[in-house]
């Protein structure tokens, strides 16, 4: 499941690379002043346009026009908030993945139906526009899936200061496993660590800075004083 989910954020992320570069650079050219960008973006989207046949680009009909206003606003920003996600890991990315590929099926949707409807478009035009189409289901399923920010467990990488038997402090390494009934109970991590002469499960939180467990036994805490958020 992990790999899976590795390589559909890949592939996920090319695309919102493509987004984040295409909506400013070209798209915007729809419906913002030509002024604002150099011949040689104008050029490309005109070249575009003709390799393409595509008319909606040259027409710029009012839905389409609204359609630009929207990526640039909504979709762009949501793209590169999802490039940092992945880059990050970090766990709000399900949610802004679904957002993005809800706005980007419809937007497809709405477009490939005046494509196909006007019985003007051409196969090489629909080639172009049904990947995005794709992209958007594909971003849908990934928002709902789980995270797979820290799927992997992770042996000594931050100093722990753990209470042993005895009741003193003392330094340790501790494995962090994240597992879904973590979550559902309310805990970040499902952790490992040698305390005294046994291994001990702990479920683990984070508060501020500060990450705080508790043996599932409920007999022992450890905190993690060097910040572990």
């Amino acid at each position: 499941m992990g790999a899976l989910l590795k390589l559909i954020d890949a592939v996920l992320f090319v695309f919102f690379m493509v987004i984040a570069l295409a909506a400013p650079l070209i798209d915007a050219q729809t419906c913002l002043p030509l002024s604002l960008f150099p011949d040689l973006l104008l050029d490309l989207k005109n070249w575009y346009a003709r390799e393409y046949g595509d008319y909606l680009i040259a027409e710029k009909p009012d839905f389409f026009v609204g359609i630009v206003w929207l990526e640039l606003f909504f979709q762009w920003p949501l793209a590169l908030l999802n490039l940092y996600a992945i880059l990050a890991r970090k766990p709000w990315f399900n949610t802004t993945c679904l957002i993005y590929g809800a706005s980007c099926l419809t937007s497809m949707v709405t477009i490939l139906s005046e494509l196909i409807g006007s019985h003007k478009a051409s196969d090489k035009l629909l080639m172009m526009y049904f990947p995005f189409l794709g992209f958007g289901v594909l971003a849908i399923l990934r928002g709902l899936m789980p995270h797979s920010g820290r799927t992997t467990s992770t042996i000594g990488k931050r100093p722990l200061l753990a209470r042993d038997m005895a009741g003193e402090w003392v330094e340790t390494k501790v494995a962090v496993v994240v597992v879904p009934e973590a979550r559902s109970l309310g805990f970040d991590y499902l952790a490992a660590d040698w305390v005294g002469n046994e291994w001990v499960w702990m479920w683990v939180w984070l508060d501020g800075l500060v990450g705080v467990a508790r043996r599932i036994s409920g007999c022992s805490l450890l905190k993690d004083e060097c910040g572990c958020g």
